[in-house]
């Protein structure tokens, strides 16, 4: 990727305050069509010149109302399958979540959870092979996602702000489900049994969680024990990167409120 220095970016945003059309600029400056594009819309918002644009506002910096049910799933989905990035300074950051193209009823529910949370902002889908990425731009994405930061979610702390918590507590399963649409699955066990002498086959579902992050891990976990789901903890090897939900009682809540993916 080129980046313009501000001497350029000023020179364009001259010639088109003057009127110059966006094609002229770009090829007199040697700018791609459509960064001088960005710059001339961004110029105008500045000056409050674009009928009917607004800023969307932010739950956390405006105090719009936040849908806390569609956050808490989306939480979920970021913390196992999300990214956040922007590619420049001048760029306005935006959210991935990373959804296989196998799973599209997940998509959905996916690109809804976020369009309820930011119901102002476009959002979009991005193919990928084998995958889709569900994106939405947003200058307060680092506002309601302070998790953040430089390098992968599994080589340094995550931890819920008070307020997000008190969104997981009071919408746990949303957040479990989540959590399980993203790092998770349902699986048909299944094993032999010799009874009165003749060998027997036995299935039985379970869900299995899976991801590198102690944190992520414990986070998914403490709210299993909020919702009575009892799980265990099964290590590939010296690594505890799985945890299972296999008794018979909390299948049928977990079927209840999450179920496989779709």
């Amino acid at each position: 990727m080129i980046f313009h220095g501000t001497e350029v970016r000023q020179r364009a945003l001259m010639l088109l305050r003057d009127g110059v059309k966006n094609a002229d600029v770009a090829r007199k400056l040697t700018v791609p069509l459509g960064t001088v594009g960005y710059w001339k819309h961004t110029d105008r918002a500045k000056r409050g010149e674009c009928p009917g644009k607004h800023d969307p506002k932010c739950p956390r910096c405006d105090g719009r109302d936040l849908d806390e049910a569609a956050y808490s799933y989306l939480l979920g989905l970021y913390l196992g399958d999300g990214h956040i990035s922007h590619y420049s300074e001048h760029r306005v950051p935006n959210l991935m979540i990373t959804c296989t193209e196998s799973w599209r009823g997940l998509m959905d529910d996916c690109e809804q959870a976020i369009r309820a949370v930011f119901p102002d902002n476009s959002v979009c889908r991005v193919r990928r092979i084998g995958c889709s990425n569900v994106k939405v731009y947003s200058k307060h994405l680092h506002c309601l996602f302070p998790q953040h930061g430089p390098g992968k979610k599994h080589e340094r702390p995550i931890v819920l702000e008070p307020w997000q918590q008190e969104i997981v507590d009071a919408h746990p399963w949303e957040f479990i489900r989540g959590l399980i649409h993203s790092d998770g699955c349902r699986i048909t066990n299944w094993t032999e049994k010799t009874i009165g002498g003749e060998r027997k086959r036995y299935e039985y579902p379970r869900y299995f969680f899976t991801n590198k992050s102690d944190h992520i891990r414990k986070l998914f976990s403490d709210t299993l024990d909020k919702v009575g789901v009892e799980w265990t903890t099964l290590a590939r090897g010296s690594d505890p990167f799985n945890i299972s939900i296999a008794r018979k009682a909390s299948v049928a809540l977990m079927d209840a409120h999450v179920g496989p993916k779709y």
